[in-house]
């Protein structure tokens, strides 16, 4: 590991990280007591830029994209530019935690832990600006608004040319499924697409008992619904990773009343970009196809949404051996693949790099909740161990 000064200075850097844990909680505490929907993060993106700015980083770029800010240190020697991210949304959920940094916001919350991420994130940049003389390249902080809510906030922020000098890009998200202290690191899709439609039928209401007068929408949706769900198990490869799943049918509103309307709204999650464009085209076709034979008039409304997350092969080997030397090597655990979806993937389509998740579950039930329930809330020693990833992946990359 380079030379014996650096080795020096880079420990301190880590122990300056360790002994900021009260700080960064106190913000994390903060954020999570404040939260706001996304494209909504006024006071979010105005606490971050203030204390970007108490830590006396001078290059700044506020308002970007929406309320996205990226910040920039400049290392001693020239080299490469490394991005980190860290997104600051809240959900629309309401806290139910007794604890006294609980939401004030009511029916808003942090139940996915983006303020854990924005905290770590301030904290990583308070730290390692003092030790920018050991840098050779540079340092992009990422703050990006509405990760929770498509079109999301990312692909407006890097339409502003963000990553037009970035050379690999990091996100790290924590993981009350996954103990703390552990790293889980892994190359390939680790998050899928995300598309999202509405479908809409229109009938001719009628009389219960007289069902030949009319067109039944109700009758219609069902068999819809019913057809749907066989994309997958009839049209896709087994070995292939797809689903469709149909979250909301609503039709009727009598006991004795032929439904004229039918609404059907669901998700569609895929790997492969060219499953995910059969999938849509096969939704369509049934629509048609169903709406046809019950003499229905149909609209569909289909947004895609975010692509799948793929993790650059040599740049998460890299980060994998950065982590093991960093938290040792029975730290460190494989990401496995999921369904669910991030826009931190298309900063991967723009540059090389990897998306990782940081343990934060101890033995402590309040710890273990899934993300998105309202009563999420995580073992805050993950923030220190956030900035020690960064930290070393910083060292892999800029220092050695």
């Amino acid at each position: 590991m380079g030379n014996t000064v650096h080795l020096l200075d880079f420990s301190d850097l880590i122990k300056d990280i360790e002994q900021s844990y009260n700080e960064v909680v106190e913000w994390r505490r903060h954020l999570h007591q404040h939260p706001e929907l996304s494209f909504q993060e006024y006071e979010t993106s105005k606490f971050i830029a203030e204390k970007l700015e108490q830590f006396g980083i001078t290059e700044i770029q506020r308002n970007v994209g929406g309320t996205g800010l990226v910040a920039k240190i400049e290392g001693a020697q020239p080299g490469k530019t490394i991005a980190f991210r860290a997104d600051f949304d809240a959900l629309p959920i309401q806290d139910l935690k007794t604890v006294p940094y609980a939401s004030k916001n009511k029916g808003v919350s942090h139940a996915c832990g983006h303020d854990g991420h924005t905290a770590a994130l301030l904290g990583f940049a308070k730290n390692i600006v003092k030790y920018k003389h050991l840098l050779k390249g540079n340092i992009l902080f990422i703050f990006q608004h509405a990760e929770e809510q498509p079109p999301g906030g990312a692909k407006d922020m890097i339409a502003e040319h963000i990553l037009d000098d970035v050379d690999y890009v990091f996100g790290a998200h924590l993981d009350s499924s996954l103990d703390v202290g552990k790293v889980a690191v892994g190359s390939g899709y680790k998050m899928a697409a995300v598309d999202h439609f509405k479908i809409h039928l229109k009938g001719l209401g009628g009389h219960g008992a007289r069902p030949h007068e009319a067109i039944d929408a109700l009758v219609g949706g069902a068999e819809l619904v019913g057809s749907l769900q066989k994309i997958v198990s009839r049209n896709i490869d087994p070995l292939q990773a797809a689903v469709v799943t149909v979250g909301q049918f609503h039709s009727g509103s009598a006991f004795n009343v032929i439904a004229e309307t039918a609404f059907i709204e669901g998700t569609v999650r895929t790997y492969d970009e060219t499953i995910r464009h059969f999938v849509k085209e096969r939704i369509e076709q049934i629509t048609k196809g169903i709406s046809l034979a019950h003499n229905l008039q149909y609209e569909i409304e289909y947004l895609l949404g975010y692509p799948a997350l793929y993790n650059d092969e040599q740049q998460t080997e890299k980060v994998k051996q950065a982590l093991k030397d960093g938290f040792g090597v029975e730290a460190v655990v494989e990401l496995q693949p999921s369904m669910g979806a991030e826009d931190f993937a298309y900063f991967l389509l723009e540059k090389p790099g990897t998306y990782f998740k940081v343990g934060s579950k101890n033995e402590r039930t309040e710890t273990q909740f899934p993300h998105h329930h309202g009563r999420f809330d995580i073992d805050e020693n993950v923030l220190v161990n956030i900035q020690k990833a960064f930290a070393y992946i910083t060292y892999a990359y800029l220092i050695s």
